[in-house]
């Protein structure tokens, strides 16, 4: 008579025993199947596009911004509802120096360039630079500024004024706006014109103000503003509406 089958099996695993191996029986599971690791989702781009969380660390190359969306997004911080996403562009109205401020820290030296336009008669555009990021005016005058500002056509179009910390302060560098003058620097707002801003520091020190190409004010600053508390740039408004449009900066 043959040995049955399992007699077999079973007389193979008692040698296998002995030498420290189990043979593996007979299975009915099908092997499972190779599984191609998932791929993983495409990185969103930056909140300047998109409006998804962005990182606050200090910019260390370029940062642009074009405002091509529909929301402000995480890289901006609005201190209150004036402030809106309109044709492509950062717009304001009646924010009463409850500004918006970019959550990305600025380095000591930086040069910032941005497009910024008034569409009223009474100009008003205004700029803070290497502020907190969170704050704005307690009172109707600006006398609590963290930062320095820099403003075309304040004051119902009657002044370019660059200051620190108080718009009305002592130590603020001021032009008379006069709309017959040779000098350009000198003229009016334009209502619905683009004025190109830039505003840089080299030395940790000075700070240049400059309007489409022509130099407004350098302002040498013996306590420079730089370091925790002043690391932000901000928009700013008091009634008129304006715009903001196409900023660039640029670590120095």
């Amino acid at each position: 008579m043959r040995p049955r089958p399992v007699r077999v099996f079973l007389a193979i695993a008692a040698i296998s025993l002995l030498f420290g191996c189990i043979p593996e029986g007979p299975s009915t599971k099908e092997a499972a199947p190779t599984r191609t690791p998932a791929k993983l989702a495409p990185r969103p781009p930056s909140a300047a596009t998109t409006g998804d969380a962005a990182p606050t660390e200090p910019i260390t190359g370029t940062f642009e911004d074009d405002f091509e969306r529909d929301a402000l997004g995480n890289d901006w911080l609005a201190l209150g509802p004036a402030w809106k996403i309109t044709d492509g562009r950062l717009c304001g109205k009646g924010a009463r120096n409850h500004g918006v401020w970019l959550q990305r820290k600025l380095p000591a030296n930086a040069r910032i360039e941005f497009d910024a336009i008034s569409d009223s008669p009474d100009g008003d555009l205004k700029v803070e630079l290497w502020g907190d990021g969170k704050s704005g005016a307690k009172g109707t005058s600006y006398d609590d500024a963290t930062g320095y500002l820099a403003i075309l056509g304040g004051w119902k179009n009657t002044k370019h004024v660059f200051a620190r910390l108080d718009e009305h302060g002592d130590d603020r560098l001021e032009m008379d706006v006069d709309a017959t003058a040779d000098d350009e620097r000198l003229l009016p707002v334009s209502q619905g014109q683009p004025y190109r801003f830039q505003i840089q520091r080299t030395d940790g020190r000075s700070v240049e103000w400059s309007v489409g190409g022509l130099s407004y004010f350098v302002f040498r600053d013996a306590e420079p503003l730089s370091g925790e508390g002043h690391e932000h740039l901000g928009f700013n408004d008091w009634d008129v509406p304006v715009c903001f449009d196409n900023l660039r900066i640029v670590a120095l």
